[in-house]
């Protein structure tokens, strides 16, 4: 959530940022709402005053032995009316509340101007996409020749958008997820958290989900949770409204992840790319303000990471305004290779959101001056495990069908250094 005084006082500035996002803030909605809840406090301030004269009044009478009855009947209508602008202001503020609810954070000012992902920019790239000495198969026809990957049992099962993943496929993903908790726990002094896989609405709130993205979450049906589309939700509202005493805080989970929306309609309905439910591990970040930046950039490295080890080549894209995720000022998204596809493909997306987050989770620190300060937070998928097994198959395909296995990998999968039908 944006700053209250910022919003009040330059509301100009406000627009321009969010412009960049090619969102359009009401202001003169926005200023008119604040007007009348100053208007309205001042009136209640004026009747309270009133009202307490008027009782200074009586009591005087009292004293002088006066019959106070009509001065009495005259002062209850000093509380009617303040009962009345209450609940005025408590409109006002209600529908403040759910205009400031809906904006997203503003990109920083390094951030580059653009619509969407055609003007992301380029920030470096890691190792050289393969030449194949074959025709490379994409992880659809890898997968089911090796018999690990079953897409028509998962649309037996659930529907569309879902797989089963078969016998060494199912330790595949198990692999990667383990290399990837231990990587980030042992090299990069995250802490591990196993938590729910439900949330609350005012976690979703929190991390910004709520309410503007509700279409985009599976909901309980008759239970006031949703199935949680990332384990950003649970890790970063794990200090909702505590004032921490240490920083940083770094955590990591693994977790199943939920999304009812899946992409633009007909885009990626082949394989694993996009499906309603999938796995990742996730990277939370929480620290001073002034660390976030340096933060970011370590957390990005730290995704990286996982993806040198694995051999796999990726690039690093600084996103542009435009296609920036709701409340985040900074984004890096990771792009894998896909031979399959002869694209770099989005696996990892890390993000400062800055105190957009913290604001909402009441999250705070005290600063050298013992005042509790806002927090920034920072997430990023350190990774998408689904992707990461497709980047795998693909990348490290072998011309009979079968795969290399990287050799970071190889203590997790038993040794194994070839997977084969």
């Amino acid at each position: 959530m944006l700053d209250p005084n910022l919003l009040r006082n330059e509301p100009e500035a406000v627009a321009a940022g969010l412009a960049r996002r090619h969102f359009k803030l009401d202001v003169s909605a926005l200023t008119a709402l604040d007007q009348q809840r100053k208007t309205l406090q001042i009136q209640m301030e004026e009747q309270r005053n009133a009202r307490n004269e008027a009782s200074r009044e009586i009591a005087q009478a009292r004293r002088q032995g006066l019959d106070t009855a009509e001065m009495q009947n005259a002062a209850g209508q000093y509380g009617e009316t303040i009962k009345a602008l209450e609940q005025s202001l408590e409109v006002v503020l209600q529908q403040w509340e759910a205009l400031v609810s809906s904006l997203p954070n503003i990109p920083q000012p390094s951030v580059p101007d653009g619509r969407d992902e055609a003007d992301n920019v380029p920030v470096r790239h890691w190792g050289t996409p393969r030449e194949f000495s074959f025709t490379p198969k994409d992880h659809v026809d890898l997968g089911e020749g090796l018999g690990i990957l079953d897409f028509a049992a998962g649309v037996r099962l659930a529907g569309a958008r879902f797989v089963v993943l078969r016998g060494l496929g199912a330790r595949l993903e198990r692999a990667l997820t383990q290399f990837m908790l231990d990587l980030h726990v042992t090299a990069h002094a995250y802490t591990e958290i196993a938590p729910p896989f439900l949330a609350n609405s005012e976690s979703l709130f929190g991390t910004g989900q709520l309410p503007k993205f509700e279409e985009d979450l599976f909901a309980l049906r008759d239970d006031p949770y949703y199935l949680i589309p990332t384990a950003e939700v649970p890790l970063t509202n794990l200090l909702r409204g505590e004032i921490v005493s240490t920083l940083p805080q770094r955590f990591c989970a693994y977790t199943p992840c939920f999304r009812r929306e899946a992409g633009a309609y007909g885009r990626d309905t082949r394989g694993m790319i996009r499906q309603h439910q999938f796995d990742k591990v996730e990277l939370v970040q929480v620290v001073r303000p002034q660390d976030s930046a340096t933060a970011l950039e370590e957390l990005t490295g730290h995704a990286e990471k996982i993806l040198q080890l694995l051999e796999l080549p990726y690039r690093v894209m600084a996103l542009c305004a435009g296609d920036m995720g709701f409340s985040a000022a900074r984004t890096y998204d990771l792009e894998v290779w896909l031979p399959g596809q002869s694209q770099y493909r989005e696996i990892s997306s890390c993000s400062n959101f800055e105190s957009f987050q913290a604001r909402r989770l009441q999250l705070r620190y005290r600063g050298e001056d013992g005042k509790p300060q806002l927090v920034h937070t920072l997430n990023g998928s350190g990774l998408a495990i689904g992707r990461t097994l497709v980047a795998l198959l693909e990348n490290h395909q072998q011309a009979d069908g079968s795969v290399h296995i990287p050799e970071a990998l190889r203590p997790y999968m038993g040794g194994m250094e070839i997977l084969s039908a």
